[in-house]
């Protein structure tokens, strides 16, 4: 700790805690003689390349200018944003004073604010990022294949077979046992839906989700956690980040929510309607093939993400069934 803040002007540390919201990165809030900071380790290998943070930094600093709601990283004493140390690569930043907010904790109006928080992140990375070379967003390919039903039917029998060895058996495998049956049986039901490739991109935040958004009061302070900047598919993002609001512990999203969501993000980002259409199509398939919790557990025997898979698996059993529903909230 000493090594890293010695690059910077931080002064002598007084307090450290560690911030264990993040999955993929570790996180320490520091009190020192000069104030308060977010200290962040880039431990994910996926994320960690210094060169990729500076330029992930760049790009926050920018959307600041721009009036986006961030929190730059602080330069070091040589202008540098990373600070290397023993082979580990650190930032800090200055600490932001704030809460999360699930969807369930917002008003109408906040989730109009959040949709058009987002739309304006969106447009902004369209102006301070390269371009993704397209002159619409519709001719360039989508980055990423749809799920392949046969695959997918392949990894529920083979987590099947790792839930009947799991030892000792508890209420987790019933539920986990329970739903991949359940899922095994809409993806043979509804394999003739499996999305075609193409759809529009752009320069996304990559993970938009309640923890990397922190609240003051009623309006959005910062949004954080830039690693998964790139280039996607802006709308399913916009999606997915409703996804991950909206849904109520039974596995329902809030849909009166979220069109005051949606219409928000489509003004703010230009965004079409036919866009979130076909976005509510893929990221609905995405749902019924994923299983990156379940794996976390029986091929990790990481438990991380357990609280989340009651909710989450829920979700596209019902999404399925609303289909319609969902399609006209984002969409009409």
């Amino acid at each position: 700790m000493s090594a890293v803040l010695r690059r910077y002007s931080a002064g002598a540390v007084l307090a450290c805690e560690p911030v264990d919201q993040g999955l993929l990165n570790r996180g320490y809030r520091l009190r020192t003689t000069r104030g308060r900071y977010f200290l962040k380790h880039h431990f994910d290998p996926d994320t960690a390349d210094p060169a990729a943070i500076a330029r992930r930094h760049r790009a926050t600093r920018r959307l600041a200018d721009l009036g986006v709601p961030v929190a730059p990283a602080l330069a070091a004493r040589d202008g540098r944003t990373v600070a290397v140390v023993g082979g580990h690569a650190y930032a800090l930043h200055p600490w932001i004073d704030g809460r999360h907010r699930h969807g369930g904790q917002l008003t109408a109006g906040q989730c109009s604010r959040l949709g058009a928080l987002l739309g304006a992140v969106h447009a902004g990375l369209e102006r301070v990022m390269p371009p993704t070379g397209r002159t619409r967003p519709a001719e360039r390919p989508h980055p990423v294949q749809s799920a392949d039903p046969a695959d997918t039917l392949a990894l529920i029998d083979d987590l099947l077979d790792r839930v009947r060895r799991h030892r000792p058996a508890d209420s987790f495998d019933e539920l986990a046992r329970y739903r991949l049956l359940e899922r095994r049986a809409l993806l043979e039901r509804h394999a003739a839906r499996r999305p075609p490739p193409g759809g529009p991109v752009g320069w996304v935040h990559g993970d938009f989700h309640p923890f990397n958004v922190l609240y003051r009061g009623g309006a959005p302070a910062a949004i954080v956690d830039w690693d998964r900047l790139g280039v996607q598919p802006r709308a399913e993002e916009a999606v997915r980040a409703a996804a991950i609001f909206f849904v109520r512990p039974v596995g329902a999203l809030d849909l009166p929510k979220v069109v005051a969501y949606a219409r928000a993000y489509r003004r703010a980002a230009g965004a079409t309607a036919s866009e979130l259409a076909a976005a509510v199509h893929r990221v609905w398939w995405e749902r019924l093939n994923d299983f990156w919790m379940l794996r976390w557990r029986y091929e990790r025997g990481d438990l991380r993400a357990d609280p989340q898979f009651p909710a989450a698996s829920a979700l596209a059993v019902w999404w399925t069934r609303e289909y319609e529903a969902v399609r006209a909230a984002f969409a009409d």
